[in-house]
């Protein structure tokens, strides 16, 4: 099984994310991230689905993905050029000085940012790729995760 990254143009329309979600769970595939929004065009969403899946049955997802009728198109990007972010906000224990002075400057050499400060704690920002957003959290996991929360990957095509 491999992962896969797919766009998906749907009309902005009630009930569709279920009906797209609805076939990857009918095959007991779980997605890994799933992140909507409006296009350029208000009557158009971009669906950015990550799922774990074999070959030939993601082939058969995409073809029964293009059989909906609110899907405009179904685009695989894995093994394209694509760009991807993600956002990350990671809520650190700082409690001493010390500490948020550290993860201050994690943040800082990162390309991160502070986006909010407690009394025992720091939440930090950071939107990248996830491999900039996996390095983060590893940088920040010593000084005490308290909370991570983190959007869905979102993807375009790269211009060739």
């Amino acid at each position: 099984m491999s992962k896969f990254v797919l766009s998906v143009l749907v009309e902005n329309k009630f009930g569709v994310l279920s009906r797209v979600a609805s076939l990857f769970s009918a095959r007991g595939f779980n997605i890994d991230s799933l992140a909507v929004g409006e296009t350029e065009d208000p009557e158009v969403s971009r669906m950015t689905i990550v799922v774990e899946a074999d070959e030939r049955i993601l082939e058969q997802v995409e073809k029964q993905l293009n059989k909906l009728i609110d899907v405009i198109k179904v685009q695989d990007l894995t093994g394209k050029d694509f760009i991807e972010r993600e956002m990350i906000l990671v809520k650190v224990r700082a409690g001493t000085t010390a500490s948020r002075e550290k993860i201050i400057e994690i943040a800082n050499t990162t390309g991160a940012e502070v986006a909010d400060i407690g009394k025992k704690t720091l939440t930090i920002e950071e939107t990248g790729d996830a491999h900039a957003i996996k390095a983060l959290i590893e940088l920040l996991r010593p000084y005490g995760i308290v909370e991570i929360v983190r959007s869905g990957k979102i993807a375009l095509q790269s211009d060739a």
